[in-house]
């Protein structure tokens, strides 16, 4: 999903709430939704105060200028469970109590949210950086086929979602390259694709400017994009569309866990627990902010009709499946990526 940082200022201003009856949460904008916030609070008759962020970076510096027990949990990449482990951020879990035997097994998720066998988080909600396209505009049939992007056909029509790692990752797996395989000596063959979907697109934006240039027809195609992307605007947009296509596509997950130093580590765990139950599951998927898949499969008994077939939930099994995660380059792959995207961006 897409980060920004947060300057120094809204950092020093980020000041949880300290009463008994409140749960202070470090989130990311799809848990700002009163429709997944108020049934916790009414439940357990407290103020759920909620701080959004984008990115790890930005959660572990808020973190770093605060106070323990000022922070009870905290939304994270899952890719970056072990990053804030390593830097004593986040509490053990107790993983007898959480219903990962519901999920899809490929979001369990061990690897990356346990660390020397002890859960820290657990994964919430999950979904796909891949294409996005207008099916009234483009043939669905040539979006199976990440060839078809730099063929000529839809030069100037295309919009690239302004993130590295996940465009990257696509262009690796055009390249057959897996995402984990990207280091210094394989990077390089990134370069022609990069090169020639920029010469073939029209626009490099982020999230809301690429939602808006492909539901008002500024382009036809948004490369890295995916339900996130078009789902919360499939009511008043029924001509959009997503698809994996036959090299794949970049898989995205975020984990929900509990801050280190918390004084509230029952509540926590009560709140963790309710965001994984399918009640939390469901409201989570449909978020006003951006939509994404449920990591427990029992949320969808409580998906619509409607609302499954935008998130492909049949094709789950085979999407997973087809999608690898995004890259989790070293320090000096990160800045060589960062500087070809650069690069890219100054074409």
């Amino acid at each position: 999903m897409p980060r920004k940082s947060l300057t120094a200022l809204a950092l020093l201003l980020a000041t949880p709430a300290c009463a008994e009856d409140t749960l202070n949460a470090l989130v990311w904008c799809d848990h700002t939704d009163p429709t997944l916030i108020e049934p916790f609070e009414k439940a357990h008759n407290v103020k759920v105060n909620l701080k959004e962020f984008e990115g790890t970076a930005a959660g572990l510096a808020i973190l770093d200028q605060s106070q323990p027990g000022d922070w009870d949990v905290m939304v994270i990449d899952s890719v970056d469970v072990h990053r804030a482990v390593e830097a004593g951020k986040l509490a053990e879990l107790p993983a007898d109590k959480l219903p990962t035997a519901d999920f899809f097994p490929a979001l369990v998720m061990a690897t990356n949210n346990t660390v020397d066998g002890k859960t820290y988080a657990v994964t919430e909600k999950f979904g796909y950086n891949t294409i996005s396209y207008d099916k009234t505009k483009v043939d669905p049939k040539d979006m199976e086929d990440m060839a078809a992007l730099t063929s000529g056909k839809y030069d100037g029509k295309i919009g690239i979602y302004d993130y590295y790692l996940p465009v990257m990752g696509l262009l690796a797996l055009g390249q057959g390259i897996k995402t984990a395989d990207l280091n210094a000596d394989t990077l390089p063959k990134l370069q022609d694709s990069l090169t020639a979907l920029r010469k073939a697109s029209k626009q490099v934006s982020d999230v809301v400017s690429s939602q808006t240039a492909l539901a008002t027809g500024d382009v036809d195609i948004v490369v890295g994009g995916g339900e996130w992307l078009t789902a919360v605007l499939a009511k008043d947009n029924p001509n959009l569309d997503w698809t994996i296509p036959k090299q794949g596509g970049l898989r995205w997950s975020q984990s929900i866990a509990e801050v280190a130093g918390t004084k509230k580590a029952d509540l926590a765990l009560e709140f963790i627990q309710y965001i994984v139950s399918p009640e939390g599951q469901a409201a989570l998927a449909q978020s006003s902010c951006y939509w994404g898949m449920p990591a427990n499969q029992k949320a969808g008994d409580l998906l619509s009709p409607e609302a499954k077939a935008v998130l492909r939930w049949d094709q789950q099994p085979d999407y997973i499946a087809r999608s690898q995660l995004y890259p989790i380059p070293d320090a000096a792959t990160d800045a060589k990526m960062q500087d070809m995207w650069t690069a890219m961006l100054n074409q």
